[in-house]
């Protein structure tokens, strides 16, 4: 099946053809148009109902998209047993995160807590006032859009949530006359976006007719009213905590004690070395990822403000740290995540309200601690393999799936060849060879 012209004309319209008008001219563009339609229908769900609500959850949907649920079992969090779900398409994620939930199980398993829940967006202006004269108003102006809010945020009030704070910001010292609207709010259960933009909006127009009505000569311009996805408010901590003597049995060939140096050394280069520090942090948003994409939530939103934050000090770092002190093995995460159980894909997406059901319908703080202590355990053990036996060894084993389907081997191969590579290396051209081999032997 191949594209019959690279060079591809605009399409005018295309959204407001229906579905099978928009799969017909996309088949239309290759060789084989009856294949590219077969495509669409073998990743179109059986049920239709369920189809069109997919269909409405983006534009121009012409089939659907599978990604791999996974089940990490055993997590023990704050003395609670979870099974957590997983989408994710990385061979071993899952696996890794199952391993270090099942060794922490009898360790005391993973400690969490919220350390704060706030917010933020703003309204971004222009004014040619100075600062002072702005700020002399700031109080009595936060409560004048508080009150003129009340219509939009009455029912968030209702559920313990709302706007935390209003104050202007100054900035015209990296851009002329600019200021920030900027705005804390605590959205519950809920990830919150539409609603803080919707307040941010009404807070714009708020500040231009307060401002009319106080300094008729001050000129203030909205450029924009957005919400953050850089949430360091909203800090969620993950913690493994035992006495060095308990790691015992992590490697045959590695005592408990050079087994804590050498992770601790690990995580020293990761927050030093901006190179490895993405990669570990890589690691950690493979679990977190996992659950916020299980749940429907927003993983870019999520990844934008975590990443933000790890570079909070002006260098890039690792998001986790560890504590040797005393004999004990400490080893945290803190990480902003704003999550929601309510609202938004988490109704609507069959598979994401189970995965909520599946975790016990938890509240958005409990969320924020079950997919801290995904990561967490993800990270463990990506940095367990690295200092032990290599990255390899397992992360490959776990990747021969693929490369077997890849090179389209039989059932039976895939059987011989398992065998095989238990005690062997996995590469894609080691497994080239071994099926070559066994072809040729059987011909």
């Amino acid at each position: 099946m191949a594209l019959l012209n690279a060079n591809l004309k605009p399409v005018d319209g295309f959204s407001r053809l229906t579905k099978e008008k928009q799969i017909e001219y996309i088949s239309s563009l290759f060789d084989n148009p009856a294949r590219v339609r077969r495509l669409m229908e073998l990743f179109s769900l059986q049920d239709a109902e369920f189809q069109k609500r997919f269909d409405e959850f983006s534009e121009n949907t012409v089939a659907s998209y599978p990604l791999p649920f996974g089940i990490a079992p055993n997590f023990n969090i704050n003395g609670s047993l979870y099974h957590i779900p997983m989408v994710i398409e990385e061979s071993s994620v899952v696996a890794a995160a199952a391993n270090a939930a099942k060794f922490w199980l009898p360790r005391g398993g993973f400690h969490t807590r919220v350390l704060s829940v706030t917010k933020k967006g703003q309204v971004h202006f222009l004014c040619d006032a100075s600062p002072e004269k702005l700020m002399a108003f700031e109080g009595e102006l936060e409560n004048y859009l508080q009150i003129r809010l009340k219509p939009l945020t009455g029912r968030m009030e209702n559920r313990g949530g709302g706007i935390r704070k209003i104050r202007i910001i100054a900035s015209n010292d990296k851009i002329a006359n600019y200021y920030q609207l900027d705005a804390d709010f605590d959205t519950v259960d809920s990830m919150g976006a539409n609603f803080i933009n919707s307040c941010l909006e009404e807070m714009a127009t708020g500040l231009t007719e307060y401002f009319a009505q106080k300094l008729p000569d001050v000129r203030i311009e909205v450029i924009m009213s957005i919400l953050s996805n850089y949430v360091p408010g909203c800090l969620v901590e993950a913690k493994l905590e035992a006495p060095v003597t308990l790691l015992a049995g992590i490697h045959p060939e590695i005592s408990p004690e050079d087994f804590a140096r050498r992770f601790a050394l690990a995580i020293e280069i990761a927050r030093q070395n901006v190179s490895r520090a993405v990669t570990h942090n890589k690691g950690i948003m493979n679990g977190v990822d996992a659950v916020v994409l299980a749940t429907g939530n927003d993983f870019r939103a999520v990844e934008a403000g975590v990443h933000a934050y790890a570079a909070r000090d002006g260098h890039y770092r690792s998001l986790s740290s560890i504590d040797l002190s005393g004999g004990m093995f400490c080893y945290s995460l803190t990480l902003p995540l704003s999550l929601g159980t309510v609202g938004g894909l988490t109704g609507l997406h069959p598979m994401a309200a189970f995965a909520l059901e599946l975790l016990g319908n938890p509240s958005a703080q409990e969320l924020m601690q079950i997919a801290a202590a995904a990561g967490l355990a993800n990270n463990f053990s990506a940095v367990r393999a690295l200092t032990t036996w290599g990255i390899q060894k397992g992360h490959m084993m776990m990747h021969l799936s693929n490369i077997l389907n890849t090179l389209s081997a039989t059932e039976t191969e895939k059987v011989l060849a398992r065998e095989h590579f238990n005690g062997h290396k996995v590469s894609y051209s080691a497994v080239e060879v071994f099926l070559k081999k066994l072809r040729n032997a059987g011909a």
